[in-house]
């Protein structure tokens, strides 16, 4: 039995081991009567559902031997491990007495395979992509000609619009739920100009769904949901998007809840290959949930308060302004949390030629505020800005701690030739996992190409992208 065929006997035992633990949460989710507890269950149920699927995917990326498809296997492996930790961090009381042990072993198990995945992948070099181009190569040509467009280029499948009126549909579920499953080719929802209020899912089984709309300031799809009033972070997106492939193109995706409701979430995507161009995305705490897989963004407008992008996918920002704003009294402003939690995973968070500003209403009051670069969430959090203007609201130091030393040694942190008032070096924090980049070769790690395989799939969507450095 080779290597390769020993990690996927390993990966298929996995799933069984995800099936008992789905078992288990739904057999105390009967049981147990607190709605917060029975939330996170529930949490718990659709991310193993989404780990099973992606543990079934690799084993049959395993069987080709390019090195897309080892990449393909190492970013989804990547991702069951993040949804485990994610289903974990969400529990408490009796349902985390419940479910704890046999989640440490899925998380063992998780961390297990993506060992023994880098033991038997070629090494990286091999795998570097040809820097060209301006997209990441995964994006179709068809999907590159929808990103370059204007909305009244667009020929949608579905239209949304307020007055319904037509073949229109009065809301964005609506739309989505209208999309076939599995979809092979591009499924547009066209949501014209106007405020929703609603809580849109795009699930696992439509794929390949672009949701577009008139302008980042003209459709607004808005929601409330928080922690404080009893959802879960996780659940708290006003949008959520785990069905792979999906695009959204002139939206502006918004959670009201406010900074007194704390973890508030307006759009999480999980998507594998997902494009966020010309976007708003816009609340306090935890405005962006960048979960897992493979995300990028460009064009768009990121704005909030505490760990404002979060989470563990392997994602780029490019072109972006990222718009620290006034948090309530006492708080303190970070940009990113990122949550990578083992060495072998192939996440992080890399904003390239970017604009890290303060928003009107911060900028008054920026002295009093302190505003940071990042902090590592988990152990092993990878966070690189790099080409970048950096404004004067972040302070000296750049980077915050977590928790006394967590994570100081095992982090990564690098700067890359930024600008800007706030992007000086000589104060920045002195701990191991910070770098200041110096060679092209480093910062060409955390590139369209290299940390989101950018040259296989961008190509294809449309939209604009650099590839390299």
């Amino acid at each position: 039995m080779n290597d390769v065929h020993l990690l996927q006997v390993f990966l298929r035992r996995s799933t069984y081991e995800i099936q008992k633990a789905t078992r288990t949460a739904k057999e105390a989710n009967y049981r147990i009567d607190d709605p917060r507890e029975q939330a996170a269950l529930l949490d718990c149920v659709q991310l193993m559902d989404l780990s099973r699927d992606r543990i079934l995917d690799s084993i049959v990326a395993l069987e080709n031997a390019t090195s897309r498809s080892r990449e393909d296997a190492h970013g989804w492996l990547s991702s069951v491990l993040t949804n485990h930790v994610t289903c974990l961090d969400g529990l408490e009381g009796l349902a985390r007495t419940s479910m704890e042990a046999g989640l440490k072993d899925l998380i063992t198990r998780a961390r297990t395979s993506l060992a023994m995945l880098v033991a038997v992948s070629p090494s990286k070099t091999e795998l570097i992509d040809p820097i060209n181009g301006e997209l990441p190569s995964w994006v179709r040509s068809s999907d590159r000609r929808l990103l370059e467009a204007l909305p009244k280029e667009i020929k949608a499948n579905v239209v949304v619009a307020k007055e319904g009126m037509g073949t229109s549909r009065l809301q964005v579920k609506e739309a989505v739920a209208s999309a076939p499953k599995n979809g092979k080719t591009r499924y547009i929802i066209y949501v014209k100009k106007g405020t929703y209020a609603e809580n849109v899912e795009v699930g696992k089984s439509k794929k390949n769904v672009m949701i577009v709309g008139d302008g980042m300031n003209s459709t607004l799809i808005t929601g409330s949901l928080n922690v404080i009033d009893g959802s879960t972070t996780f659940n708290s997106a006003t949008v959520a998007a785990v069905g792979d492939g999906f695009i959204a193109q002139d939206i502006w995706f918004q959670n009201t809840a406010g900074p007194q409701k704390h973890q508030a979430v307006a759009l999480r995507v999980g998507a594998d290959q997902s494009v966020i161009n010309r976007c708003r995305i816009d609340a306090y705490q935890d405005t962006l949930y960048a979960h897992s897989n493979r995300q990028f963004y460009r064009d768009s407008y990121v704005t909030g308060t505490v760990d404002f992008i979060f989470g563990n996918a392997a994602v780029v920002f490019q072109n972006c302004k990222l718009v620290a704003r006034k948090p309530m009294s006492g708080q303190t402003n970070m940009v990113t949390a990122q949550g990578r939690t083992d060495p072998n995973q192939a996440t992080g968070t890399s904003i390239q030629n970017c604009n890290i500003i303060a928003s009107p209403d911060l900028e008054p009051v920026k002295a009093s505020v302190q505003s940071y670069l990042g902090r590592p969430w988990k152990e092993y959090s990878r966070t690189v800005v790099m080409q970048s203007y950096i404004g004067d609201h972040i302070v000296p130091a750049g980077w915050s701690v977590w928790s006394g030393d967590f994570g100081l040694k095992t982090l990564y942190y690098g700067e890359y030739i930024n600008r800007g008032p706030g992007a000086g070096t000589s104060k920045r924090v002195n701990w191991p996992g910070y770098h200041v980049i110096t060679s092209a070769e480093e910062a060409k790690q955390y590139t369209v190409a290299e940390l989101i395989q950018g040259g296989f799939w961008l190509k294809s969507s449309g939209v604009a992208y650099t590839e390299g450095l």
